[in-house]
């Protein structure tokens, strides 16, 4: 079962079990330098730090998930949820 959370306009989700063996930890890393620091280490996998409303603490900044692409394994992913974009495709093309 993947770890997700949602901010303003987007969800994360991360794969956490391969975090366990991952050395660089690059997502966190990442979220205290372009973001906030909303993410942790815990037991070995991040998290959301304890207390944190990610919808309002949030950023959007994305970096989580290309640094996990560049320095990590590549296991988080970031959805942007955009209303009416179905609607809009399947009108318009896509």
């Amino acid at each position: 079962m993947p770890y997700e959370f949602k901010e303003r306009t987007i969800k994360v989700i991360i794969d956490q079990s391969q975090c366990v063996s991952c050395r660089t930890k690059a997502c966190v890393k990442a979220c205290s330098l372009y973001s906030r620091g909303i993410l942790m280490i815990q037991n070995s996998i991040p998290v959301l730090r304890e207390g944190t409303d990610a919808s309002r603490e949030g950023t959007e900044c994305l970096a989580c998930e290309e640094e996990c692409r560049l320095r990590g394994f590549n296991v988080i992913r970031i959805e942007a949820l955009i209303q009416g974009l179905d609607d809009y495709t399947r009108t318009h093309g896509g």
